[in-house]
């Protein structure tokens, strides 16, 4: 019996929380039509207030102003910008941190030739060096 009751609850909230979630959507589709909407009224009416006395153009309709809007989006973009003005920008951020980076990239590159010099010269430095090392504590210790 609990269990059937836990079930029915954690459902309860699932759908609510699915109904919430529609709602949202269909509020925000609705916010955005009326804001387009008015946008294209604000066209028209700026259009038809600065365009026939400055230009000598008519006015414009309603649905002209739309058609002015959709055409001025589609040649001029939707304002989200382009790929390209941020592909730039992350360039930009990878040179500046190329820049930073280029000391430590030196010194790694050097490593290439580590194992050349530790079969030159390497083995028989680090012997001399443990040998110096004894000796030192040989010399401490008497």
């Amino acid at each position: 019996m609990e269990h059937k009751q836990e079930f029915e609850r954690v459902v309860e909230k699932k759908v609510e929380h699915t109904v919430k979630k529609v709602v949202k959507i269909i509020a925000f589709v609705i916010l955005g039509i009326i804001v387009f909407l008015l946008a294209n009224y604000l066209l028209m009416r700026l259009w038809n207030w600065i365009m026939p006395e400055v230009f000598g153009l008519g006015t414009v309709t309603y649905w002209q102003a739309l058609g002015i809007f959709v055409l001025a989006k589609l040649l001029f973009g939707f304002g989200g910008g382009s790929g390209k003005s941020k592909g730039k920008s992350d360039h930009k951020k990878r040179i500046q941190h190329n820049k930073k980076c280029t000391p430590w990239r030196r010194d790694f590159d050097e490593w290439k030739h580590y194992d050349q010099f530790w079969q030159e010269e390497g083995e028989q430095a680090f012997k001399n060096f443990v040998d110096n090392i004894k000796n030192e504590n040989h010399d401490k210790e008497q």
